[in-house]
């Protein structure tokens, strides 16, 4: 069902704006993302070598998933690592809160939402940062994350996973590893891919599957992650 907000933002988009007007908005848009792009540069420049952890913001606490990101975001900082999430409750929560456990570096990129997303008590009080715009914290993402672990969650969550897998792909950001965590959530997503996108349509390319790992436990998902800088360097150093 379409709320009375939803048939507003509808209506608008069918207005008859002149050209002043349409000028005017846009220059005010335009002055707003730069802003959100300078934030976000200024404040993540000197954060070191991070991995992000995406998932549920509906996860509970007495979730499993919740449990392993919080460990998963534990160990990778023991091993060095930052941990960046989206700033909200559930699965974000779990990350900033690993990352806390162990004194490390706990990153929230927020998103102004009307629902569901507000910031959780355990990111760094000076690496918050909360985002009008999806596209910008996206770009936040990806540009200051050396790994992807990809826990059970919604539309957002598939998003980032897309969005990551489709830059590697294109050789717009590094050949970073990414993890799927849990296999029985994700299964059934890589299966389609690999029968039917791949097998039956030939839209991807075989290689593209090697991009994304799958891990059952807190300690393999880490694996996947360090063995892949390992092969490189003794620490991460970025």
């Amino acid at each position: 069902m379409i709320n009375s907000i939803e048939e507003e933002e509808i209506k608008k988009a069918f207005e008859k704006r002149s050209w002043n007007e349409v000028k005017s908005s846009n220059s005010w848009v335009v002055f707003k993302i730069m802003a959100e792009f300078v934030n976000g540069l200024e404040k993540l420049s000197q954060i070191g070598p991070c991995v992000s952890i995406f998932g549920s913001a509906r996860t509970k606490a007495e979730n499993q998933y919740y449990a392993a990101a919080e460990e998963i975001a534990a160990q990778l900082v023991k091993k060095g690592y930052g941990i960046i999430s989206g700033g909200g409750p559930g699965i974000m929560e779990a990350a900033n809160k690993g990352a806390k456990r162990e004194n490390g570096s706990s990153v929230g990129l927020n998103i102004e939402l009307p629902f569901e997303q507000s910031s959780n008590p355990y990111i760094d009080s000076d690496k918050l940062i909360t985002f009008d715009y999806f596209f910008v914290r996206k770009v936040m993402f990806v540009k200051y994350s050396q790994g992807f672990v990809v826990m059970p969650g919604g539309l957002g969550t598939l998003d980032e996973l897309f969005e990551a897998s489709t830059l590697i792909q294109t050789k717009k950001i590094g050949r970073f590893p990414i993890v799927l965590y849990g296999r029985e959530y994700w299964a059934g997503l890589m299966d389609w891919i690999k029968n039917t996108v791949l097998g039956k349509e030939n839209n991807v390319s075989a290689e593209d599957l090697d991009l994304i790992q799958m891990a059952d436990t807190p300690e393999e998902a880490v694996e996947v992650i360090d063995n892949f800088y390992s092969k490189y360097i003794h620490k991460p150093n970025f």
